[in-house]
């Protein structure tokens, strides 16, 4: 039995590009959002229990789809876009361009997808471009001299001194060209739309309209 891949089977795992700030801002607001509607539940009177729990319903998804759930995978094959209520694979194939501007952006055929999971800081790549151009930190400035580490000198790889989404789209660009003319990442792209996502909060809106106007 041969031990040898498919030519058209990804040659390693993904790449998952994700916001840290983002997961932890999520996670802090789902803590937030489970002690008010948990406390509305064991101690509000009336109707309160009934809110809180519609309210949790409502929010839980959203703050789900716009912090922890944004992420960005890659192979050798396609790139999978997984943003708040939609999931968009594309094979290498048929992507057009991947770049930076004010947000992070893929296109193909004709059409344009946002990377939810990979902002665009306009701070860091003011600090990036800084560095590139030899300038010293406002720190080192201050202390006379340029915030570099221990034991390495004034100038440091080029790729030390990108912004983080200008470093992942350079990265997405590297895959494309490697990938594109693999007999797997041929295709067209498919667009799916995260119901799972969309239901919950849509159900919990309605319920919580409703509950607001009887009370």
């Amino acid at each position: 039995m041969s031990s040898e891949q498919p030519t058209d089977e990804p040659a390693y795992a993904d790449r998952v590009y994700r916001s840290p700030m983002a997961t932890v801002t999520g996670v802090l607001m789902l803590a937030l959002l489970a002690w008010l509607c948990g406390d509305a539940v064991v101690r509000g009177g009336g109707n309160a229990p009934w809110i809180g729990l519609a309210a949790a319903l409502f929010l839980v998804p959203l703050v789900v789809a716009f912090t922890i759930r944004p992420a960005v995978f890659a192979n050798a094959d396609r790139l999978r876009v997984r943003n708040p209520f939609r999931v968009i694979e594309l094979p290498w194939g048929a992507v057009d361009s991947v770049r930076a501007t004010f947000s992070t952006e893929v296109r193909a055929e004709g059409a344009k997808y946002q990377l939810w999971s990979v902002p665009v800081s306009l701070r860091d790549r003011k600090r990036a471009n800084r560095a590139q151009q030899g300038r010293p930190s406002r720190l080192g400035g201050l202390l006379g001299r340029s915030m570099t580490a221990p034991g390495q000198g004034g100038t440091q790889p080029d790729e030390v001194r990108r912004a983080a989404a200008d470093q992942t789209v350079d990265e997405l660009r590297e895959l494309r060209e490697r990938g594109a003319s693999r007999a797997g990442a041929q295709g067209s792209v498919k667009v799916t739309w995260s119901y799972e996502i969309i239901a919950p909060a849509v159900v919990g809106a309605l319920i919580l309209i409703v509950l607001l106007a009887t009370g």
